[in-house]
């Protein structure tokens, strides 16, 4: 059995949810460094991770390496681990808005790049993650990178990286907007005389459900919307709200300029 050497450099929230669901993975070897002590000691203590104590060490033990650090941390990071880089390793980069072509200006243009965007249900095991490859990588780099990410969730190849900032709008910054359908849908039940607790499990076991439905891909949302709404019924009157406040448009444009500002934030 082949055992992959993967590396974190940055061990915070996103990295900590990937190596939750890589750690029970038999052919996987996880090392992570940090600047801050405090954070690998938890990443540590919680799972099977080596505790690197420099880029150079981990750069040395993993042939893939996940720059799972801050847009603004990424220039410094990069000039710290050029040096250590060999055509062997592939890195995989999940800052938000930091180019394949960013990277490898700062590390070579021989290095192999994957730009990865999940998203915060990755901690429920639920994320949805988009990943497109950099000049330099290959198609068998992008099935690897593939693998990881589905470790906690689902994942979508994209062919052009320009289209990054389209899936960060959607599903990058996504679970923002649902969250907030959420806490409006309980509002309207807290409203109508239900408890907060109760609203709240109701809207977001709703959501979830109808979420579910349109993943098993037998139906569209249109189709399934129909389902539901009886003439002259509850969810009818629901929905006339919803059209006549043009909420459907007001969504489009909600990850239209999330969009705009992700790509205003390229580099």
């Amino acid at each position: 059995m082949h055992t992959l050497h993967t590396g974190f450099i940055g061990t915070g929230r996103i990295a900590r949810a990937l190596i939750a669901g890589l750690a029970a993975k038999e052919d996987m070897r996880l090392y992570g460094y940090d600047t801050l002590p405090a954070a690998i000691e938890s990443i540590t203590e919680a799972y099977p991770v080596e505790a690197c104590r420099s880029i150079e060490e981990l750069s040395g033990k993993a042939g893939v390496i996940i720059l799972s650090v801050k847009p603004y941390q990424i220039e410094d990071v990069l000039g710290e681990l050029k040096p250590f880089l060999t055509e062997r390793h592939l890195l995989v980069s999940v800052a938000a808005g930091i180019s394949s072509e960013f990277i490898r200006h700062h590390t070579g243009e021989e290095i192999k790049v994957i730009r990865v965007m999940p998203n915060t249900p990755a901690f429920a095991g639920e994320g949805m993650t988009a990943l497109c490859r950099g000049e330099g990588a290959t198609r068998q780099d992008l099935e690897l990178a593939d693998g990881l990410f589905r470790a906690i969730g689902r994942t979508v190849v994209l062919g052009d990286e320009r289209l990054m900032d389209a899936a960060t709008a959607l599903s990058g910054s996504g679970p923002a907007y649902m969250f907030d359908i959420i806490a409006s849908l309980a509002d309207g039940g807290e409203l109508q005389g239900l408890s907060r607790k109760d609203a709240l499990l109701l809207a977001a076991q709703t959501m979830y459900g109808a979420a579910k439905m349109v993943l098993s891909g037998s139906k569209s949302p249109e189709e399934l919307v129909s389902e539901v709404t009886t003439p002259g019924g509850t969810t009818e009157a629901g929905l006339k709200v919803m059209h006549e406040r043009n909420i459907r448009q007001i969504l489009v444009d909600t990850v239209s300029a999330a969009a705009a500002r992700s790509r205003e934030l390229m580099k």
